[in-house]
């Protein structure tokens, strides 16, 4: 690849995740502060990007990779996003804001799939040329963060412009990307992006399990991303977004593990790791506080590199060595819209109820909020160490296809 397209390609991912990271972890703070929403109001918010998720493989497989060249429509899908965005930073209703960010979601979700796919065509070797270009997306999630943290606007409409300039200055910036023309023989098909193939692996009754426990534990995982934020917010904890992007650094850092980590515990007990550190960190959480406790909350946001990688990132590697050549693309189709659509989109709710049923008098009881991802994350693992039998040590981790959360 030449030196001129690496950049370029990197530029690309910097900017798609700064767009991201500049809004998502701090809605809910800006709506609890800025729009007077309840914790229902910001739970539907999030459940917006869930939703998208759903519709976007089929938009990027079945539409976009068979008729447009991807860097074109990453290009009018941003542009589309920033004037979006324009119109949302004028809301100052809770619920029409709703209908905004599920606008804005579904032209911001299959530019997830887009940027990968852009990247990826212009390699000829992705286990060695897409890591280096990959990571500037975690990159660009540690700088934004810490840019809204540096500046105080996590609970400020300044969130969002900030994501509108950059997805204005992403959707420019495309059309001058390599050309990535679409290949309409190489179309997939309905039941490829839906994942229907993959069903017979539930012939398997440890891949079932782990299929069951991926969208359980999204449920935990919705709570943290929705109400980390206000709850460190709430304790007194200064600075939160700088903070927070620790939890990014973490799993930039788990992940150089993985390998050595399935040779020394195989695939099962990565897993029951992963789980654990979910339990502990819900915990941690829970009874932290800004004072003596503070410790707490920094265990609570390093976990989220042992969270995230030893379970998702380790669920995609089993998956991909579980489904073999024929339906791999079938099989991670299925993981996609099971968890980051499903798992997710029931944990944004459940998330936004617990927190309205733990509030009384305008003041959240974070303890008791956070004892419910805790419990269900108790739940998971004991289904999972009972009747999750495949416990592998060995593994190709390729990682062009890891992703960073």
């Amino acid at each position: 690849m030449k030196t001129s397209v690496r950049i370029q390609l990197m530029v690309m991912m910097f900017l798609q995740f700064f767009v991201w990271g500049a809004w998502y972890g701090q809605m809910s703070k800006y709506m609890f502060t800025q729009l007077g929403a309840t914790g229902g109001q910001v739970g539907n918010a999030y459940a917006a990007f869930s939703l998208a998720m759903i519709v976007a493989p089929f938009f990027v497989g079945m539409i976009a990779d068979r008729y447009f060249a991807a860097q074109k429509v990453l290009g009018v899908l941003n542009l589309a996003g920033a004037a979006v965005l324009f119109f949302l930073i004028q809301t100052r209703d809770a619920d029409t804001f709703f209908w905004m960010i599920l606008t804005y979601c579904l032209t911001f979700a299959p530019t997830l799939a887009l940027t990968s796919s852009i990247a990826m065509q212009q390699m000829r070797n992705s286990e060695t040329e897409f890591p280096p270009i990959r990571v500037m997306g975690t990159v660009a999630w540690i700088v934004v963060t810490n840019i809204v943290g540096y500046y105080a606007i996590g609970d400020n409409v300044a969130i969002f412009q900030l994501s509108m300039y950059s997805a204005l200055i992403l959707g420019i910036f495309s059309f001058f990307l390599p050309n990535t023309p679409p290949k309409p023989s190489e179309g997939t098909s309905f039941s490829e992006v839906a994942g229907l193939d993959a069903f017979r692996l539930f012939k398997d009754r440890s891949f079932a399990v782990f299929f069951i426990s991926s969208v359980l534990i999204c449920i935990p995982l919705s709570f943290y991303y929705a109400m980390a934020n206000p709850s460190l917010t709430d304790s007194g904890m200064a600075n939160v977004e700088n903070k927070m992007s620790l939890g990014q650094a973490s799993e930039f850092f788990f992940m150089l593990l993985i390998p050595v980590a399935f040779t020394r515990l195989g695939v099962k007990w990565m897993l029951v790791v992963g789980l654990i550190a979910w339990i502990l960190r819900f915990i941690f959480f829970g009874y932290g506080d800004a004072g003596s406790g503070e410790w707490m909350f920094y265990l609570a946001i390093i976990l989220h590199g042992v969270c995230y990688d030893f379970f998702f990132v380790t669920g995609q590697i089993y998956t991909d060595n579980k489904a073999g050549d024929k339906i791999k693309s079938s099989a991670q189709g299925l993981i996609t819209l099971a968890t980051y659509g499903i798992g997710m989109g029931i944990g944004s709710w459940l998330s936004g109820v617990t927190a309205d049923y733990y509030t009384q008098d305008g003041l959240k009881d974070w303890t008791a909020i956070w004892m419910v991802p805790a419990a269900i994350a108790v739940v998971v693992l004991l289904l999972f160490i009972l009747f999750f039998k495949d416990n592998k040590t060995k593994a190709p981790v390729k990682e062009g296809e890891v992703a960073v959360a």
